[in-house]
């Protein structure tokens, strides 16, 4: 499954990241490869988090 994030420069030094079709999915990184990883990481705790409710 794939899914379209969102990498904007954050204010401090950085990158905000945000999943759009993931309802308050955020994360961030220091460089565009971290928050990238950091996206990914949490796309997938996302999912186990809905995974888990439906339990």
């Amino acid at each position: 499954m794939k899914f379209n994030i969102i990498l904007e420069p954050a204010e401090e030094g950085g990158f905000n990241v945000s999943v759009p079709a993931l309802d308050g999915c955020f994360t961030q990184g220091t460089t565009e490869e971290e928050a990238i990883n950091n996206a990914k990481e949490a796309i997938l705790a996302y999912l186990e988090g809905l995974e888990n409710q439906s339990d």
